[in-house]
C-alpha cells in the first residue's frame, strides 16, 4: 500500500477517536508517553544525553569552544543550537543541507533555553572583549515517532545540566581537565500540543501529527515563568485553547523536571 495512503488512513483513525476523547495508544488527551533519560552517553562531550519519548529517540551533546565575543556584548559568551535529522530516523529524512524542519526544531529549543535566562552569558566570558565560551548544543534524531520538539528540548537541557567547563591555560583548552559545572538558574521544559479536530493532544505521536491542523509549543520554568512559545501549521487556536495548553504545560513540566 502507498505510504501516503497508509498515513491518511491512520490520520482518519486519529480524527475518529478524537471525537470520542480517545487516542490510538489509549492515553488521556493530556498524558505524555513514557520518558527515559540516559545521561553522559559521550566521553567527548562536556555533557550529553539520550532521551526516549515513547518510540521517539534523540541524543544531544554539549561542546564548549573558545571564541571571540560579539562587538555589542564583549563580556558575554553564547549558545549555538543545531539539529540533524538522520535518515535512519525516518524515511522522510535525507542527507544534505538542513531542512526547514531541522532549522525550526533548533530555533525553538534555542529560544526556550535563551529566553528562560537559564544561562547567564556573562558566566561564559573568560577575558572581556577577547575570549568567551561558545556553548554548542548538537542534537540528533535517531527515531521519529512524533513530538521531536519536546524530546530534543529535554535532551538539550539534560546535556546542559551535566556539562562541565574545560580548564583554559595560555588561551588553550586543557584536555580532560575542568574548572566546574555549567551553572543553570532555571530548567526550562518545552511542551508541545497538537490540535486534532477541536481537541488538544499533549505530546502528539507521529500519527497524531499527521492528523493535526495546528501545533503549539511553549517553554516553561519551575518558577512559573513562560519563557517562549511557537505556533506551527496553518490552523489556529482560540485564546481559551492557548490558555489550556499553557496550564497543561506547567503541570506536565513539573513531572518531567523531576527526572532531571
Amino acid at each position: 500500500m502507498n505510504e501516503n495512503v497508509l498515513w491518511d488512513l491512520k490520520a482518519d483513525r486519529v480524527n475518529e477517536l478524537a471525537k470520542q476523547d480517545k487516542r490510538v495508544d489509549q492515553r488521556a488527551l493530556d498524558e505524555y508517553r513514557e520518558i527515559k533519560i540516559t545521561k553522559d552517553i559521550s566521553e567527548n562531550a562536556e555533557g550529553s544525553a539520550n532521551v526516549k519519548l515513547g518510540k521517539t529517540e534523540v541524543v544531544a551533546g554539549v561542546k564548549m569552544i573558545l571564541g571571540t565575543p560579539y562587538p555589542d556584548s564583549p563580556d558575554k559568551g553564547t549558545i549555538s543550537v543545531g539539529t540533524e535529522l538522520l535518515p535512519l530516523a525516518s524515511e522522510d529524512f535525507e542527507l544534505g543541507p538542513p531542512r526547514p524542519q531541522a532549522i525550526e526544531l533548533a530555533r525553538v529549543v534555542d529560544r526556550g533555553i535563551r529566553e528562560s535566562k537559564a544561562i547567564d552569558f556573562k558566566d561564559l566570558c573568560i577575558t572581556e572583549g577577547e575570549q568567551v565560551w561558545v556553548c554548542f548544543i548538537d542534537m540528533y534524531v535517531l527515531n521519529d515517532d512524533g513530538n521531536l520538539f519536546d524530546a530534543l528540548g529535554i535532551a538539550a537541557l539534560t546535556s546542559l545540566l551535566e556539562s562541565k567547563i574545560p580548564k583554559v591555560e595560555d588561551d588553550k583548552i586543557v584536555k580532560g581537565e575542568f574548572t566546574g559545572k555549567l551553572k543553570l538558574s532555571r530548567k526550562p521544559i518545552l511542551s508541545t500540543f497538537a490540535k486534532v479536530g477541536n481537541k488538544i493532544f499533549a505530546d502528539p505521536s507521529l500519527a497524531e501529527e499527521k492528523a493535526q491542523t495546528a501545533r503549539f509549543s511553549v517553554s516553561t520554568s519551575e518558577d512559573n515563568y513562560m519563557c517562549a512559545f511557537q505556533k506551527g501549521i496553518s490552523g489556529g487556536f482560540s485564546g481559551n485553547e492557548i490558555d489550556h495548553c499553557i496550564d497543561l504545560a506547567f503541570k506536565s513540566s513539573k513531572d518531567i523536571r523531576k527526572q532531571l
